[in-house]
């Protein structure tokens, strides 16, 4: 398994942001107001994540008196490492696609206005998920194996 490539997470999100965009030209009449804490959600799996980093950490370094981590365990926290900066740079999208269209629109359409703060809180939630997710994967590397090198990526 190879070390999630910020290339990756860049093109995610600019998909994501495009078609966000694209489908609030055509659709947002229709929508209902944003809770402004839709985005915040994604705050507990970034908590979940800075949680399981701080206690794999150590288990991986092997530091004296923790346990060694089970491979399979290990693999599924890699899993989550992963599918949450993905998730996190897809959501980031949305919420920036979002924000790009709301924006213009702020001092003239109420419902843009007032959808706003609810688009800030998702965005920084899905950076604050990346950089967990990111972090996760960086604190579940093995000392043992030789760094890798993605020629700048």
């Amino acid at each position: 398994m190879s070390f999630t490539q910020i290339r990756h997470l860049v093109i995610a999100a600019v998909v994501a942001g495009a078609l966000a965009y694209l489908g609030c030209r055509a659709a947002y009449g229709g929508l209902p107001r944003l809770p402004a804490l839709a985005g915040a959600t994604l705050l507990l799996v970034a908590i979940v994540d800075v949680i399981l980093a701080s206690t794999m950490r150590p288990r991986i370094l092997r530091k004296s008196g923790t346990e060694p981590v089970d491979s399979l365990t290990a693999a599924r926290a890699v899993a989550l490492a992963k599918a949450s900066s993905m998730a996190g740079a897809i959501m980031g999208g949305v919420w920036l696609g979002l924000l790009g269209f709301l924006l213009p629109m702020r001092g003239e359409v109420q419902a843009a206005a007032s959808d706003t703060p609810a688009a800030v809180i998702g965005l920084v939630s899905a950076a604050l998920l990346v950089a967990a997710g990111l972090w996760l994967e960086h604190c579940l590397r093995n000392p043992d194996d030789p760094e890798e090198h993605d020629d700048g990526e």
